[in-house]
């Protein structure tokens, strides 16, 4: 689809790679949210040290439009738990694919969930999603989550068979956490015949973000979606540079 392609080539650029920084914590009730507590801040030192597109929530959007000139826009569309109640299961659609687009997104987020009791209702959401996604002409990305959000230790099989199913369902993107060494983590790329990009997960060093980041690359992934290890941050806009240098 033409229209999709064009929202696509927002996100990821023309060396096939993409540096994501993820703004939509708040909707989930993350604390502590560091320089996230002041998105018109955060947002422009971000896009100035070279984010391909941002990830965040309706009310970002709305708060701060004019702020997403050069750089794509990724709406998160589920929510509904917080931390309050850890009940992170129970995912539902917040917005409509219509009113992603009428906010101007590029493109949306879900989250899916696989090998819980969630599974069925995450997945089923995920496939009719990318439906309404191709009716309209706007890329999906799907978050998986194998496990389920407080997964710890994940074998390969389950970030094979949660990235693949990411694809299946319709996708056209797929989020995912890297788990090396890079030389098993290629079978999850390869599993995965839509772009793959790899979330930058709990909070470490940026010397430890950045090599993990090559290794992922190594194995095929075309980029990274990095949210706390950005703005939990000392200085953001330093921290997101040496990221877009390691991927581009």
């Amino acid at each position: 689809m033409t229209n999709k392609q064009i929202r696509l080539n927002r996100i990821i650029k023309q060396d096939g790679k993409t540096v994501i920084a993820a703004m939509d914590h708040g909707i989930g009730g993350i604390t502590p949210l560091g320089h996230l507590e002041f998105p018109r801040t955060l947002l422009p030192e971000l896009v100035q040290n070279g984010a391909d597109a941002i990830i965040t929530t309706p009310g970002i959007v709305r708060s701060c439009p004019d702020l997403f000139a050069g750089v794509g826009l990724i709406l998160r569309i589920d929510g509904g738990p917080s931390s309050l109640t850890g009940d992170w299961g129970k995912m539902e659609i917040i917005r409509s694919v219509e009113e992603a687009l009428r906010l101007g997104a590029d493109a949306v987020i879900m989250m899916g969930i696989t090998g819980t009791p969630d599974e069925a209702h995450s997945l089923a959401t995920i496939g009719q999603i990318a439906a309404r996604c191709d009716d309209w002409g706007i890329p999906l990305v799907a978050e998986m989550l194998p496990g389920g959000f407080t997964a710890k230790d994940v074998t390969f099989d389950q970030l094979i068979i949660s990235a693949r199913l990411g694809a299946e369902l319709g996708a056209d993107i797929v989020k995912m956490r890297y788990q090396g060494p890079a030389e098993s983590y290629q079978a999850v790329a390869s599993a995965c015949y839509v772009p793959l990009v790899v979330l930058g997960g709990s909070r470490q060093s940026p010397e430890e973000l950045i090599q993990e980041i090559k290794q992922a690359q190594i194995a095929g992934a075309r980029g990274v979606a990095v949210g706390r290890n950005l703005w939990q941050a000392e200085n953001p806009g330093q921290v997101l540079s040496q990221l877009v240098k390691a991927v581009h």
